[in-house]
């Protein structure tokens, strides 16, 4: 399997690098520190170890100099080293500890408290089409995603398939995350039909067939496996009356295609356009997640069914994007884009489309989704 890089710029402190499984977070501290001391704690006895006793990190990086690097794979499943390491960073040995993560439920305080002692967050998600360069294929996002370890896969459909069972068995059934992995399993299917879609913890709940609170408490457990996250809405001096839910997002397409239920009454048009859309804001977050300055990736839509798909906004940039799928765009198309220009005109306001040209209509300017995939970049601007 040919290593791909990616786009992560390590910094040269100590830090927490969080991602899914499957994105590749070994494989790229593999190549990026081929020489470092590795703590893998996916090795049950190397987790037994520490867990019945963390302050023996300490004599397992005795032997370490100054400028060594200490990597220390799904700190999770001990989150009894970060106090160690913290004290550790506190000697200023010059040792760096980078911490990887796939999940954020065990360590929501210990990351704050050892990003106060100065280790710093970076997150890996799916491939971005950019870093594929001229192996990305639209054709193939849309149908298996773009976690590595799916996308390099000799089946992608079945390794696509088995993803999920496998976090299901080894983080929420292992973990004891849910009293009943079964109602989080069909759970987890009814969400599908959220995806790009505005969230309801009741309509969810009665589909799940369980109480609001257990829904509630799901979509948290999936947000801290980085499975899914949501959008907030969009209401910096808002003229309009808003929607107050969130939107929903798989973290990838191809594991929101994998859940969704297939059967007879399912037609392939009713998944097209909520995985572009999701191809589009995976691409986004990761934009997002990569830059140094903080920006928010949210929605905007009002109570009367006015709609902008994506809205970032940072200390160097503002953007409106809208996401269609059809191959030809008209002025209806552009209303929503345009009237959220007419209140917001600091913002930059384009839309993608499935066309392969682009063009302007009424002052705005539609993109291919293909074109506008390929050529994002954490270091450049959107367009």
């Amino acid at each position: 399997m040919d290593y791909i890089p990616r786009f992560l710029k390590p910094p040269k402190e100590s830090f927490f690098l969080f991602g899914p499984r499957g994105t590749g977070k070994s494989t790229w501290l593999i190549h990026s520190y081929p020489n470092a001391l590795r703590i893998d704690l996916l090795d049950r006895e190397e987790e037994r170890r520490l867990l019945a006793r963390p302050e023996k990190l300490k004599d397992i990086v005795g032997p370490l100099k100054d400028g060594d690097i200490c990597i220390i794979d799904e700190v999770q499943r001990v989150p009894e080293l970060i106090p160690v390491i913290h004290a550790l960073i506190e000697e200023k040995r010059g040792i760096q500890f980078i911490l990887t993560g796939s999940s954020a439920r065990k360590l929501r305080r210990s990351v704050g408290d050892l990003l106060g002692g100065r280790a710093l967050l970076r997150n890996m998600g799916p491939f971005m089409a950019s870093e594929l360069k001229e192996n990305f294929s639209m054709e193939k996002a849309l149908k298996v995603g773009m976690v590595p370890m799916i996308w390099q896969s000799l089946e992608p459909l079945e390794k696509a398939r088995t993803y999920v069972a496998t976090y299901l068995k080894e983080e929420v059934q292992a973990e004891s995350l849910v009293r009943q992995i079964g109602d989080f399993a069909r759970f987890m299917e009814v969400a599908t039909f959220s995806h790009g879609g505005l969230w309801s913890s009741t309509e969810i709940a009665r589909e799940s067939q369980v109480k609001r609170q257990t829904v509630d408490n799901y979509l948290q457990i999936l947000e801290d496996l980085l499975l899914a996250f949501t959008l907030p809405v969009f209401t910096r001096r808002a003229q309009r009356a808003l929607v107050s839910h969130s939107k929903f997002y798989y973290f990838d397409v191809g594991v929101f295609r994998s859940l969704r239920p297939r059967g007879p009454l399912d037609k392939e048009a009713e998944l097209e356009g909520p995985a572009l859309e999701g191809l589009v804001a995976q691409h986004l977050r990761s934009w997002v997640l990569a830059q140094k300055e903080s920006y928010q990736l949210s929605f905007w839509r009002t109570k009367t069914q006015l709609e902008v798909d994506f809205v970032i906004y940072g200390p160097e940039g503002f953007w409106a994007i809208e996401v269609k799928r059809s191959t030809e765009v008209f002025g209806a198309d552009v209303k929503s884009l345009s009237i959220f220009k007419k209140e917001y005109p600091e913002a930059s306001c384009f839309l993608l489309y499935g066309g392969k040209t682009r063009q302007k209509i009424n002052d705005i300017l539609c993109i291919p989704i293909e074109e506008f995939l390929k050529n994002l970049h954490p270091e450049k601007g959107l367009v």
